[in-house]
Formats: structure tokens, sequence, C-alpha cells
């Protein structure tokens, strides 16, 4: 099965609000770069760290490196190392699609032909499986975790929720 790579913020944010398990439902497997894997800061006592640090132990989230520090170090011109590395890491491994939610970064993917989605795609795919019930109180929780998505977004994403 072709890889799903993720970038930091979904992964805190799914973690924050107890959703973590949903990737792995969904996708069974994410692939991290070592730049995400430091960022996610999984020591560090932060609300999501103890299911992102089972995640990895289960080996359904596992690091791998970026072969070409090139291209990483290119993308860290105009993103952070995490991104930098995620965007290089989804185009050596042809994956399905990248996991981020950051702006730049998903637009500099897309110009790279890199396939991407973010949390909220993610929730949309996990109300049509039958993973969730309802994408609004997730979305909530997400806002009341200090996750910023914005209002023409949310609405989008109700409207395609049916909500």
């Amino acid at each position: 099965m072709t890889p799903i790579v993720a970038d930091t913020g979904p992964l805190i944010a799914l973690a924050r609000t107890g959703r973590l398990e949903l990737l792995r439902r969904l996708f069974r497997h994410i692939v991290i770069p070592p730049a995400v894997h430091e960022e996610l800061a999984i020591g560090s006592g932060r609300p999501g760290a103890t299911a992102l640090a089972a995640a990895l132990a289960a080996k359904w989230i596992s690091v791998e490196s970026v072969a070409s520090r090139r291209v990483a170090l290119e993308l860290a011109q105009l993103l952070d190392s995490g991104e930098a590395e995620a965007i290089a890491l989804a185009e050596q491994l042809d994956a399905r699609f990248l996991l981020i939610d950051e702006l730049a970064g998903r637009r500099i993917a897309r110009r790279r032909g890199v396939s991407v989605t973010g949390v909220a795609g993610v929730l949309l795919s996990a109300k049509a499986s039958g993973a969730v019930v309802a994408v609004r109180p997730i979305l909530q929780e997400l806002s009341e975790a200090g996750y910023r998505l914005s209002t023409r977004l949310l609405a989008s994403v109700l409207q395609r929720a049916g909500e």
C-alpha cells in the first residue's frame, strides 16, 4: 500500500483531542521524517504526547529518513524543517498523500506534484467510512484545543459533511 506521510500539526491536533487513532483506522500506517518526530516532542508531557508515543511504539507511526538532504534543505528555505522534510519524504516515497494543514506547505507540496489533505479531510473521510458520526463536535474540540481552521474552511467542511 502506498504510504501516507504526515507533518507535525495534524498529528498533534488529533492526538490532543484523542482522535489520533482515526489515522490508524483509516490508513493503517503513517510515515514521518526525523524533523517531524523531533517537533512532536514525545517526552514533553504536552497534551497528546502519550498517544503519539504509543503510536510510535506500536509502529503504526514510523520514522523514515529523507534520502535527499539537498531537497529538504532547499525546501527549508521556505518552510520549517518538519514541513520541508515531510514534503521531501512524500516525494521520495511517492506517498498517497501528505497530511499537512499549513497553507504555505500545502501550496508548495501541490506545486511539486504531492497530493495533500489536512485534518478536515481526515475528518470527512472518517465520517464517510463510519469511523465518526459527526465532524462538528470534533471541529469544536480542535478549536478548543487551539487548532485554527478558517471560518471559510469550517463552513465548507460542515457543508460537505452534511452538518
